[in-house]
Order: C-alpha cells, then sequence, then structure tokens
C-alpha cells in the first residue's frame, strides 16, 4: 500500500501547480499520470513559446455558467504572482500583444520550473500510471487502484484537463470520477477551435485564399465581438479572431466579420472615386487586402470595374458588405484540434474558495475539468495557476 497526503491526478499545468504549491505547505505529496511525459500540453501552447499568463487578465474573460466561481481564486493567485516565479527562475519572455506573455526561448522552460519547484518540494511524480478504481474511504481520505498498486491518501486532486487534443492523451477520466461521486457535468464542446466550411462557393474562396491573413477583423456573434486576425484555410476560417468567437458561437450561428473595421470604407472609396475615378476597384482593393485576396473580392464579389463606373450607392454597398460579411460556419474541426473544452463540472457543486467538493469531502477540482474556459491569450494557464494554487491551500 502506497500512502501519502494528497494525490493529484494529472501532471499538466493545474495539477503540477496544486502539487508545487501544496508541498511548499509541507504537504506529502504524489502526482499520477496516465501519460509518458509531464505537461505535454504545456510544451505544445503557443506555438511551442507558451503563452504563460496575461497582463490584464480579470474574471470578464472567462465563460462559465457560474460567472462569479472564478473571480476567488483569480484575486489570490494572480498574473503577477506567476510572473514573479518566471522571474524567479530567470525565464526570459516577452510580450507578443494585448497582454499576451510567451517565453523568449521554448515552453519548456516554463515546465522546467514547475518541475523544479516539485522536485524542491519532494513531490512523487509518476508517469506511465493508470487509475482504474477510485473509492471513498470511512471516515476519509481515497483509495486508489493503480497500476503501481494500492493509493492511499487523504486528499484527492482532479487536475486531468479536458477533452481537446486527444492526440496528447486528454481523455474523460476527470469527468467519470465527478459522475461517480455524484457531480453534474454541463454538456462539453470544443472551444478556441477554427470554423469548417461546406457551402461549395464558400469553401472555394477559403480554399483559394488558404494561408492568407487579414489583421485586425471584427468577429461578431451572439453579442459578443473580438478584433484580432482572421486566418484563411483549406478548410474553413482560423487565426486568433476565429478562436476567441468560437467559444460564443452555437451551430446555426451566423457570424458578422467586419473586414476593415478601422476604416470608413464607404466614405474611403468615395473620397477614391473624386481622387482617381479611373482605378479599378481591385487596384485599391489591394491596398488594403493582399492583392489575392483584393482581386478574388473584387472579381467574384463586386464584378471590379473602374470606380467612376460604379454609383455612389453601389460604392455604399461594397463597403456595407466588406464591414458586414455574414456567414453560417458547418462546424468546427472539434477536439482535435480545439485550445481547450467548454463545460465541464458544474462549479455550483464546488467551493470557489477551496475548489472542494461539496458532495465528496477531500475530493477537489482544479483547471480546465470544470466549468471555467478563459479567453485565447494567456488566460486559460492563469486559471490552472489560480485554480491549482488555491486548492493547495486546503488539501
Amino acid at each position: 500500500m502506497f500512502e501519502t497526503q494528497v494525490i493529484i491526478i494529472g501532471a499538466g499545468a493545474a495539477g503540477l501547480m496544486c502539487a508545487l504549491s501544496a508541498a511548499a505547505r509541507g504537504r506529502r505529496v504524489l502526482v499520477l499520470d496516465h501519460a509518458n511525459k509531464a505537461g505535454k500540453k504545456i510544451l505544445m501552447s503557443g506555438g511551442g513559446r507558451c503563452n504563460f499568463t496575461n497582463l490584464y487578465c480579470e474574471p470578464a474573460n472567462f465563460l462559465s455558467q457560474n460567472a462569479h466561481f472564478c473571480k476567488s481564486a483569480l484575486a489570490r493567485y494572480t498574473q503577477w504572482d506567476f510572473i514573479a516565479l518566471v522571474a524567479k527562475h530567470g525565464v526570459p519572455y516577452h510580450e507578443k500583444k494585448l497582454g499576451q506573455l510567451f517565453c523568449d526561448n521554448k515552453a519548456s522552460d516554463i515546465l522546467a520550473l514547475l518541475l523544479d519547484e516539485c522536485e524542491q518540494g519532494g513531490v512523487d511524480i509518476r508517469l506511465d500510471t493508470s487509475v482504474q478504481e477510485i473509492a471513498r474511504l470511512d471516515p476519509g481520505g481515497y483509495q486508489l487502484q493503480t497500476s503501481l498498486g494500492p493509493v492511499r491518501g487523504e486528499s484527492l486532486v482532479i487536475a486531468t484537463g479536458g477533452l481537446s487534443i486527444p492526440t496528447l492523451g486528454a481523455t474523460g477520466f476527470g469527468y467519470q470520477v465527478a459522475r461517480q461521486f455524484g457531480h453534474q457535468l454541463l454538456p462539453t464542446r470544443a472551444g478556441l477551435v477554427p470554423f469548417t466550411i461546406t457551402d461549395p462557393q464558400l469553401k472555394e474562396f477559403c480554399s483559394a485564399l488558404s494561408g492568407t491573413a487579414v489583421e485586425d477583423c471584427r468577429i461578431s456573434c451572439n453579442g459578443q465581438s473580438f478584433v484580432e486576425n482572421l486566418l484563411f484555410t483549406h478548410r474553413g476560417l482560423s487565426g486568433p479572431a476565429i478562436l476567441q468567437i468560437s467559444s460564443y458561437w452555437q451551430p446555426g450561428d451566423s457570424l458578422s466579420i467586419d473586414l476593415l473595421p478601422h476604416l470608413d470604407l464607404a466614405q474611403w472609396l468615395a473620397e477614391q472615386r473624386q481622387a482617381r475615378p479611373n482605378s479599378e476597384l481591385k487596384t485599391l482593393l489591394g491596398e488594403l487586402f493582399t492583392k489575392k485576396m483584393a482581386t478574388l473580392l473584387a472579381d467574384s464579389w463586386f464584378q471590379s470595374r473602374p470606380l467612376k463606373q460604379y454609383t455612389p450607392d453601389e460604392l455604399k454597398a461594397i463597403a456595407a458588405r466588406l464591414h458586414d460579411w455574414q456567414l453560417v460556419p458547418a462546424g468546427t474541426e472539434g477536439y482535435r484540434t480545439a485550445e481547450v473544452t467548454l463545460g465541464g463540472v458544474d462549479t455550483r457543486e464546488v467551493s470557489s474558495k477551496t475548489l472542494e467538493s461539496l458532495k465528496s469531502p477531500g475530493l477537489y477540482f482544479i483547471g480546465e475539468v470544470l466549468d471555467v474556459t478563459g479567453h485565447l491569450g494567456g488566460f486559460n494557464f492563469q486559471w490552472a495557476w489560480a485554480s491549482g494554487y488555491a486548492a493547495a491551500q486546503y488539501v
């Protein structure tokens, strides 16, 4: 029988943060993970540079059916606390844009500092370890049947993440544990994920522009808007603006895309008509978009001709279409490429202060397994750090 004080299932961002923080309180901690490597999602995040937090992190950057739940943990372990930990380990970093902080070198710098802190605290991390069964003990604690043999602990922390990117080992194990101990699960779906297009004409348009980015588009859906880059792919639409809005989109919803939110296009076209009446529409749009995109837009949407041949109302209509391109995606690329999972363990059944189950004492849920999902830009990592730290004060 392997006995310890704290058992954490999941050696990702939240699990490692909880482990090192609990160990710093003098707790004996065992971390179990079925993967062959800790922190796989950390290593591939941010294009391999790990967008580890955001300077402007606040509760408004998170989606949950219980909007107030995340406030307590985020207030107790802020972005500045994690930045201080990064500085302590001498990891060089930079702000990319919109408060997003990335490693100068590699994401492995973040994983290394977490593992280093765990090692200093005497945390026992066991990889390639499966958990077959969990039972609650009387009067307290939990016993697990694992590939290591039986394991017993006073507190059990579920830090297994969500369903996104199954190739990295994501499973629904955390949700199974939640159900076993009487928790409600809110419907899960892929978040921060590209859209697919199946409409033949639209798909042809996107495929022709595959790899083309449009800077600072405004994308709106269901009362939410984001201004960020858009990327055309051979399957549909991607890029930060698309990933952001995907968390608010439901099947059948229409997207409104403003390709030029920082320009009064109707006025600009009117001025160009005065100044350059013989210039072709595609030539002028080539000053605002890539030449390829300008040609495609002008020819397939507006039948390009010299500006003097358009009436003022026609130019207004062109501007209106480029400021409000309406389209209905066929769907998303799903968990295969999703950065996060929306939904999960209902936070109304978990203490916002301790992250402890209100159904089963000594059981804790942290990170992505909970119904808390951040925007793109380092917010999901900050939730992992904050929820892991908060639970560690009580396990």
